[in-house]
Formats: C-alpha cells, structure tokens, sequence
C-alpha cells in the first residue's frame, strides 16, 4: 500500500477545513476517494474540489472494497454512533473529538474495535502542537525541577450561536474545545490512574443551553496540579502555558515561549532557620536570597506557525500513516482519550 485511501463524512468546518484540506496537501501518503454529506451543496463543492466520489448517505460508503479508513466528521452528538456503525462494517475509523459522550460509550468502541480487528483512531492533533511538545521537552530536560502545577489557558472573548451551543448536540466549550487541552494536561499528569477532578461551569455568552466557560483542576497525590481553563468571556487572555516548577517555571502561548530557572548547585543547600531573622544593621527581616537566573525563550518557526492547524495536522496524520501502512502503535491511544472523556463525563455530573 502506497496511499491511504480515504472517505470523509462531513464537509462541514472540520471535514473539509481541516481533513480534506490537510490531506490533499499530503498526496504521496493519502487519497481523498469519497465524501459523504447530507447538503448537496457541500457534496458539489467536494466534487468540484476534491474530484471524488459523493454521497448524500454515508451508508453507501460500507458497499466499498477499496478504503482503507473512514474520517468520521460529522456533528458531535453522532460521534459515537456513527463510528461503531463504521467499525462493525469492517472498516478502520478516524473519529473526530470528542470521540464521545461517556466513558461506557468509548468502552464500548474499544470492544468492537478488538473484535473487529479494525483501527480506533481520535484526531487529537492538539498533541502534535509545537508549543505544547517544547514545553514537554524543557520539562523532561528537568531545568525547572519538579513540576508543581501547569495552567492551561483556551480563552477569549467570544459569543456563539450555532449548532454547538446546544447539549442536545454534544455541544458546549468543554466537548468542543476542551478536549485540546484536557488531552495535554493528562499527558502532564502523566498517570492511568483517574485524577481527582474539581469543575466549574457556566453559560456566559452563548446563545445556546451549554457552557462558554469551564474551569477544570486536576490533581492526584505525587503529581502536579493541573488547571485548565476555557473561558469564552476572557477579554485579556495572558497565557496558554503557565508551568510552576521547583527550579524555574515557563510561561508562553502556541507561538511564543519564555521559561527561567536557577541551578541548584550555584544556590547553595537552602537550610531552615528558627531563630529570628536580621539584616547587616542587626534589624528584624525577611528571607532574601539573590538567585543568578537563566532564561531562554522560544519562537514558533515561521512555516509552522503560518498555519498552526495544517502543521498539527501533517503531524498527526504522519503518524497514523506509519500506523495503517507500517503497523507502528498509535501514539494517542483509544484508551488514553477514554481517560480524557470520564473526567469531562464527571466536570458534566459535578455540573448538572
């Protein structure tokens, strides 16, 4: 197999935005061969752009003999429904996030996925941001110590009034956009075992019934604090990474880093003092040390950076080709995003 043969369902702002676009820039690795969307419209647009096979019933797509995956794009609340119906017909399946609702529902979709023998995947392309995998990397490289809490930050000004304003849809900012950066901040909890998870939700500028802005903390005995924020009523967002670490701590966005620490070895073992402290004129004072920093800072490269979701994209789908053609283990597993949806499956019960 040279090229990947695929069908997208949905031509929608993920389907053809993001998959088709990013796959035809990839030709050598994949082959858009089919779409399927309930719009005539998107399905002329599609064959006009994409010069394949339409369908306004995706069903049709299971008559095939010749795709090798199946790109579930279609809205959020047929996530699931829709990819156990791909994976019972025998074929590998590209679910996009968020792969679905509860935890017993991607359970379910690892069981069929085993006994079929087809490819549970989930577009998580978020772990392939350049600035997320350079804050992994100051954090392994251990400049700033142990990691005492990350804050994640999505936020903006915005208000909304589509379709994924509803929960009836699987909408709302936590389903929406919350699976970016609850599939980061899991990665820096970096443990199988369930965090403890502490949610605050609520609706601010939405036309719809679900929530604009959510406040998730994470946190479990020997692991960092984890805060992730989504807020769509932030009109001076700071950050999107603000790592707190026993040596130094890292700050930036998706394109722009800064992170600072000191050397243990220069600053001398830090003793404890009980005695009452004074400065040189034998006057009360506090605790002052003059620590030597070192800084360093990091700038997205430019041809990442002109187009941030294509680069996550190109990255991600690289990654699944070695998985179709060359049988390498996904690198964001079915079981890793099951972790993923029962923490967003308990913010919504803890906010009901």
């Amino acid at each position: 197999m040279n090229k990947v043969r695929v069908a997208i369902i949905g031509q929608g702002r993920s389907g053809r935005d993001i998959h088709a676009y990013s796959l035809s820039q990839i030709k050598e690795q994949y082959e858009i061969v089919a779409v399927a969307d309930l719009l005539e419209e998107r399905l002329a647009r599609a064959k006009q752009e994409l010069n394949c096979d339409v369908y306004s019933d995706y069903h049709d797509l299971f008559k095939r003999n010749d795709l090798d995956l199946i790109i579930n794009a279609s809205t959020s609340n047929f996530h699931y429904s829709i990819t156990k119906e791909i994976l019972e017909n025998g074929f590998n399946v590209l679910c996009e996030k968020p792969l679905a609702r509860t935890a017993a529902e991607v359970d379910i979709l690892i069981d069929t996925a085993k006994r079929t023998g087809k490819l549970l995947a989930v577009y998580q392309q978020s772990r392939y941001a350049p600035a997320y995998r350079k804050v992994q990397e100051i954090i392994q490289s251990g400049v700033i110590g142990r990691v005492v809490q990350v804050s994640i930050a999505y936020n903006n000004f915005a208000r909304r009034w589509d379709w994924q304003t509803l929960r009836t849809n699987n909408g709302g900012n936590l389903l929406n956009t919350g699976p970016h950066p609850v599939d980061q901040a899991l990665q820096f909890f970096d443990s199988e075992a369930m965090p403890n998870v502490t949610s605050i939700m609520d609706r601010a500028n939405t036309a719809g019934d679900a929530e604009d802005y959510v406040k998730v903390i994470l946190h479990g005995h020997g692991r960092p604090v984890i805060d992730v924020e989504i807020s769509s009523c932030c009109a001076y967002p700071s950050f999107t990474y603000n790592v707190q670490g026993t040596n130094g701590g890292i700050k930036g966005s998706t394109a722009q880093l800064n992170w600072k620490y000191f050397k243990p070895e220069e600053a001398g073992e830090l003793k404890l003092v009980t005695t009452p402290l004074v400065n040189e004129k034998n006057e009360p004072a506090y605790c002052r040390e003059q620590l030597k920093w070192y800084e360093e800072s990091w700038d997205i490269p430019a041809d990442q950076g002109k187009d941030l979701f294509h680069t996550m994209a190109q990255s991600f789908y690289g990654m699944l080709y070695e998985t179709i053609v060359h049988g390498k283990a996904l690198e964001v597993t079915p079981q890793q995003v099951r972790q993923q949806i029962a923490v967003m499956e308990e913010c919504h019960r803890q906010n009901s």
